[in-house]
């Protein structure tokens, strides 16, 4: 197992130590006698029968393994390596995955995520009752001629089931190892969509719940995930200090966070938008792919996920750029890319983008890295931009994305504007959520009409009046280009 892994390890890890200046360097230092702490509390606090029931049950074709030392740990609920203290993540055997993760095994798979199950962290044995996934991928041709481009597809996981953003995918995977592990309960820290993924899979599983949100999340995303019967606590700050009270809570009683404790099983969810890309282009990849970025832990796993899908024959090897796009309002990874580093400054949020409002994102070094690496860029937008760009996503290819979608088509656009993509390359645009879920960003942005009498006279005026209005509009947009 472990020889296997080591030489196909490589194929699809990002590797290399990552360059940390010394502030933060000696916060991790500071930091390290807690975090000892909680790495054998936690491991103390599952108990032997639910270690044994896992060792049972989950194959042996992959194991933890930090990205930074290279140490293993098998497969248990942790996220961080005692070692060095830099992030685990799930490795695959891929020599054992290699006549399982075939086409016609994956063709012959339920239509959902499941379908990849040989290359994602659950047992052979392990029966999905949350589809996830397996959505569309569509051809955009009327906003590609708004913004210079003539091959752009959109990801629309904002018909993602059953909660309508990607989060659904990630949690899936989480869940199905907190019940591996033998968790009652189960939580997360959130901005939004996780919650809402969490509270209605685990719902649907029987699990407990505990949702942990900054205080200022949208109205929307708070109904959606208390109407599933989760506890939500409301937490005064911003997601940041919400992660934080998280770790220490998910230590204290022995629950299973799905970004503490069950983090590197969880982000592995996202390697399906990868698979998915991939089979709906006819197991082919992009020339390009922009994708949002909150904690940084999407980009990446899309990348592993094409690097796994060519290290196994199922797609010819090819260079795809990553493209990164953030709120300039929080923009930690955008900046760190500008500037030509791994080293992540931890920035304050303050933009309608909530979603992606983490201003120190766990995964941000990687996805800085992985970005560069590929020969793609960062970009972020303003909160204007991103309004604009949700209403122009809406009005073109009838798609309602949240703030997030409007994030990546406003960064889409510019990218193309600025020319570091050209207009006749295979471009994927990731959509992550719907805009059912943040509809206060476009309060007062349409106005209510004057209801009309029940008379063909009175729809006539309307409509001669509107028309008048367009016409002095276009004449003024005229006069200003002039």
């Amino acid at each position: 197992m472990v020889s296997t892994l080591a030489r196909f390890g490589g194929e699809h890890e990002i590797r290399g130590s990552l360059q940390h200046s010394w502030p933060k360097r000696l916060a991790r230092l500071f930091e390290s006698y807690q975090v000892r702490s909680l790495l054998s509390r936690s491991r103390a606090r599952v108990s032997a029968v639910a270690l044994g029931v896992c060792e049972g049950l989950v194959t042996i074709a992959y194991e933890l393994r930090c990205r930074e030392c290279g140490r293993s740990y098998g497969i248990q609920p942790l996220s961080i390596c005692e070692e060095c203290f830099s992030p685990l993540e799930v490795v695959f055997d891929l020599e054992y995955a290699r006549t399982r993760f075939t086409r016609e095994a994956i063709s012959q798979g339920p239509l959902n995520m499941w379908r990849y199950r040989a290359l994602l962290p659950v047992s052979d044995s392990y029966e999905p009752l949350t589809p996830a996934g397996l959505t569309p991928l569509v051809k955009a041709p009327r906003l590609g001629s708004h913004i210079g481009a003539t091959d752009l597809y959109i990801k629309n996981d904002a018909v993602c089931m059953p909660t309508l953003s990607f989060k659904d995918r990630v949690v899936a995977v989480a869940l199905a190892n907190a019940q591996a592990f033998g968790f009652d309960t189960v939580g997360c820290s959130s901005t939004g969509n996780l919650a809402n993924a969490v509270a209605a899979q685990a719902a649907r599983l029987g699990l407990k719940t505990f949702i942990l949100v900054p205080a200022d999340l949208e109205p929307a995303k708070i109904l959606n995930t208390q109407v599933y019967g989760a506890t939500l606590v409301r937490v005064e700050g911003n997601y940041d200090h919400v992660n934080r009270l998280c770790s220490q809570i998910a230590d204290r009683y022995n629950w299973g966070f799905v970004n503490v404790n069950l983090r590197p099983y969880y982000a592995e969810g996202s390697k399906t938008v990868g698979y998915e890309i991939a089979e709906q282009l006819g197991w082919r990849l992009p020339d390009n792919l922009v994708c949002p970025m909150a904690g940084g832990s999407l980009i990446t796993k899309i990348r592993k996920a094409f690097s796994e899908l060519i290290a196994l024959g199922l797609v010819e090897d090819k260079p795809v750029r990553f493209f990164g796009a953030q709120a300039t309002g929080c923009s930690p990874i955008s900046t760190a890319v500008k500037n030509g580093t791994d080293v992540i400054e931890p920035q304050r949020p303050n933009t309608i983008a909530r979603s992606l409002a983490i201003g120190n994102p766990a995964d941000g070094p990687y996805a800085s890295r992985a970005i560069r690496a590929s020969g793609g860029w960062a970009e972020d937008v303003s909160d204007v931009e991103i309004v604009s760009a949700i209403q122009e996503l809406a009005e073109t290819e009838g798609i309602f994305t949240e703030t997030a979608g409007g994030v990546t088509t406003a960064v889409t656009a510019r990218l193309y504007a600025h020319g570091r993509i050209q207009p006749g390359e295979l471009t994927v645009a990731c959509i992550t959520g719907n805009g059912l879920k943040t509809t206060d960003c476009l309060l007062g942005a349409y106005e209510q009409e004057q209801a009309i009498r029940p008379r063909l006279s009175d729809f006539e005026n309307f409509v001669e009046e509107r028309n008048a209005v367009k016409q002095v509009l276009s004449l003024m947009g005229e006069s200003y280009a002039r």
